[in-house]
């Protein structure tokens, strides 16, 4: 069983993903630097953590 050091860092790693993909996709569309980070954070809100704690909990299925 993963440890809850282990599922925070996934959903850190997560997090910083989606937030800097949000960033730069909305700077290449031209935004500003307040509407790239307004993105930025509305990626992590709406990022779905089902598939990331099913991973952790089942790293096995989850690679397949």
């Amino acid at each position: 069983m993963p440890s809850e050091f282990q599922l925070a860092e996934v959903v850190r790693e997560a997090c910083m993903r989606a937030a800097l993909e949000a960033y730069e996709s909305a700077g290449i569309s031209g935004l500003c630097a307040e509407g790239r980070w307004e993105l930025a954070v509305q990626a992590i809100r709406i990022l779905d953590l089902d598939p990331l704690i099913n991973g952790v909990q089942n790293p096995v299925e989850a690679g397949r």
